[in-house]
């Protein structure tokens, strides 16, 4: 019998919320509503709790406004 191709299995999307530098662990923004175990989604120019719907809105620089 032939052997059968196997696929590689793709990591857990769970760590990509998670870095590392200088030997400590920094995690992205969590939800202070919901709590520390869900994080919020980044999108351009705001940050969202996809549970509950919390943002946080990425305010433009004054300096930026004047020009």
């Amino acid at each position: 019998m032939a052997k059968k191709e196997t696929k590689n299995k793709l990591t857990s999307k769970k760590f990509e919320k998670y870095t590392t530098k200088d030997g400590k662990v920094e995690r992205k923004p969590s939800c202070p509503r919901c709590g520390a175990g869900i994080f919020l989604a980044q999108h351009q120019g705001r940050q969202t709790c996809g549970s509950c719907g919390y943002t946080i809105f990425e305010t433009k620089k004054k300096e930026e406004t004047k020009k």
